[in-house]
């Protein structure tokens, strides 16, 4: 019999439980439960290090908690008192970061109610499923043996809705990309720099310029994207897919 590896993720102790108790009376499920995203990248990390990753992911769509990273979600390991920046890690952000980390894991997202926008939100992110906290047992294990095939799961009254988001989202991302296109080189370098968290100092630092030049630079950069404040600028570029610069490598060359 091949059996499921399945981590449950909610903060409400009782419902982890709860769920975990009713899925491990399944032949062939083997669950266990975390009560926070920290916890649950803990469990992830240990799970792949032992070589017995899990298979599914069922995470609390209104998780919340705050994790201390300097690297993408799916990797960091919390370490009080080190004075890393903190980075809020809700459930949608949870299945982003585990995407990117341990691809394998198949997400379901637990929500208490019907949001298209965050059910379209989670797609993005990378779920496999999106269902009702209320669902029947049956329901929840036909969702999970299905996300292992490669299936999506959606309430059906959802459909619409989140088809709306997406085509929405698209429609941004493509005029987003068009913007970030319409930059130089050094110019997409700076607004990388910019989605990182790094201030006009840090940059300067990191790009071997000036702090009137990367001032120059960031100027260009929100007239070119069209927006006034940096804050625009970094949800722009995340919509057109920038990522932020890698903050354990330096750079090492530098034309103004």
């Amino acid at each position: 019999m091949v059996r499921i590896r399945v981590l449950v993720v909610d903060d409400h102790r009782i419902f982890a439980e709860s769920l975990a108790a009713a899925l491990a009376a399944e032949p062939d499920v083997d669950v266990a439960a975390a009560g926070s995203g920290p916890a649950a990248l803990r469990c992830l990390e240990r799970a792949a290090s032992e070589g017995r990753r899990f298979d599914v992911m069922l995470v609390d769509a209104d998780l919340g908690a705050v994790i201390p990273v300097q690297v993408p979600v799916a990797r960091a390991v919390p370490d009080s008192g080190s004075g890393e920046t903190l980075t809020p890690v809700d459930g949608i952000s949870l299945v982003a970061g585990v995407r990117s980390g341990q691809p394998s894991v198949r997400t379901v997202v637990l929500a208490e109610k019907d949001d298209p926008r965050r059910a379209a939100l989670a797609l993005q992110a990378g779920a496999s499923g999106w269902v009702a906290k209320d669902c029947s047992l049956q329901r929840l294990l036909a969702v999970m043996r299905g996300v292992l095939r490669d299936e999506t799961h959606l309430p059906a009254a959802l459909l619409t809705g989140v088809l709306r988001e997406l085509t929405a989202a698209r429609k941004h991302r493509t005029e987003s990309e068009r913007l970030v296109e319409s930059l130089t080189p050094r110019e997409r370098e700076v607004l990388r720099c910019m989605v990182a968290g790094l201030g006009r100092k840090a940059v300067a630092e990191r790009l071997f310029l000036s702090p009137h030049t990367v001032r120059t630079h960031m100027q260009n950069v929100l007239g070119k994207l069209g927006v006034h404040s940096t804050l625009a600028a970094v949800a722009l570029a995340r919509r057109a897919g920038v990522g932020p610069v890698d903050l354990a490598a330096r750079a090492i060359t530098s034309t103004g």
